[in-house]
């Protein structure tokens, strides 16, 4: 049976080819500032430079949080366009394709976009500014201080137990069939932000957990990058991708016990 979405194309293609063509340009425009994120990433670690962005780098480097701040959030967009937007790319897609006019379109498209980076960079900040909480708690214990792999373990059991939940399904179920862009006035200009919230909530809600564990490793670590914008895109548009979801959360949960054991969990605990 075919998704909402790919009925939505369809039917959008039959009272409207036009439409379609004209929209290309603009996920063409997408897909490139996809590939340029990717770039500045991959440009940014092997330079040696992607470190300096690092939400440890920015809290335990002596700059004042009001500096640091938006340092990170410069690295957070770029993780954005390269790891989120791969994944909305199809739903961007049947969106744009029903805004009627071109200059309708471009606005449209720009409130939609401007809904979805908002949700997503507050999110960063919320993560940012716990983190920098944390730090202060971690730099008040000396036992946690000296066991620093004990948080590292805690951010992935999060990750891979938040899979496994019946919230995270519904959630995914969300971001996979957004029916805010189903319904008959999505397209229209005074609703494209709320629609692009809607959708930006609902892939949050699904991703949230993943992108915490890509904030933990940090903008440095592209392997990470690559392989958890692998995990998301797939669990979005996949045909299997809710049963990805919780292999992956075995997967996360198995990691954690190991990185626990592996580090040296027994004597010194």
């Amino acid at each position: 049976m075919r998704s909402l979405a790919t009925r939505r194309v369809v039917e959008l293609r039959r009272t409207g080819a036009g439409r379609v063509a004209t929209a290309a340009w603009q996920l063409r425009a997408l897909s490139a500032a996809i590939v340029a994120a990717w770039l500045v990433a991959a440009g940014a670690q092997l330079s040696g430079h992607a470190t300096l962005l690092h939400h440890h780098t920015l809290i335990e480097g002596g700059s004042p949080l009001r500096v640091a701040l938006p340092f990170f959030l410069l690295g957070w967009q770029v993780m954005i366009a390269a790891m989120m937007l791969p994944a909305s790319l199809p739903s961007i897609g049947v969106f744009n394709a029903g805004l009627a006019r071109p200059e309708g379109r471009r606005r449209g498209m720009a409130a939609f976009l401007a809904s979805y980076a908002l949700v997503w960079s507050l999110f960063g900040l919320v993560a940012f500014l716990g983190d920098d909480v944390l730090h202060h708690i971690v730099d008040a214990t000396p036992w946690l201080a000296a066991r620093p792999w004990l948080i590292e373990a805690a951010v992935v059991a999060i990750a891979g137990a938040y899979q496994l939940t019946p919230l995270k399904r519904r959630w995914l179920a969300a971001c996979r069939h957004p029916a805010a862009l189903l319904s008959s006035d999505a397209t229209a200009l005074h609703r494209a932000r709320w629609v692009g919230l809607d959708h930006a909530l609902a892939c949050l809600g699904s991703s949230w957990a993943l992108m915490l564990l890509m904030f933990a490793e940090g903008f440095a670590n592209l392997w990470w990058m690559v392989a958890l914008t692998a995990v998301m895109v797939y669990e979005t548009t996949g045909r299997n991708g809710q049963w990805v979801a919780t292999t992956i959360g075995i997967a996360l949960l198995v990691f954690g016990a190991v990185l626990l054991v592996a580090m040296g969990i027994g004597p010194g605990l």
